[in-house]
């Protein structure tokens, strides 16, 4: 699969994000990278910053969280397009879910561990 076809995956798996939970994420923005850090090669995706829950009054004037969703580990992992598409929308939702402040142990008793 492509760049550009994973890429749309990814894009297509935010639009299906309902619409009152996208409007309330806030200061954050998703990438699309081949690999991830070396020092853990089968991560899927990574959101790196301040969840919604623990920003208070300081929060102000900060760069943006970013979700990143890595193709490489992605494809490897799965053996369909199917898979993917799949896997993709699990990996973008459970980052997410991580802006919102919902932590692994719960992501993974909800199905998207």
């Amino acid at each position: 699969m492509t760049r550009e076809e994973f890429e749309e995956l990814v894009a297509e798996a935010l639009d299906r994000i309902p619409p009152e939970l996208t409007r309330l994420m806030d200061n954050v923005a998703v990438f699309v990278e081949d690999e991830p850090p070396t020092d853990d090669p089968e991560l899927l995706g990574l959101y790196e910053g301040t969840p919604l829950t623990e920003r208070g009054e300081w929060y102000a004037g900060v760069l943006p969280d970013r979700i990143t969703i890595y193709r490489g580990p992605t494809l490897r992992f799965c053996e369909t397009r199917e898979d993917v598409v799949a896997e993709t929308e699990v990996t973008v939702v459970h980052e997410i879910a991580h802006h919102f402040g919902i932590d692994d142990a719960r992501l993974h008793a909800l199905g998207y561990g």
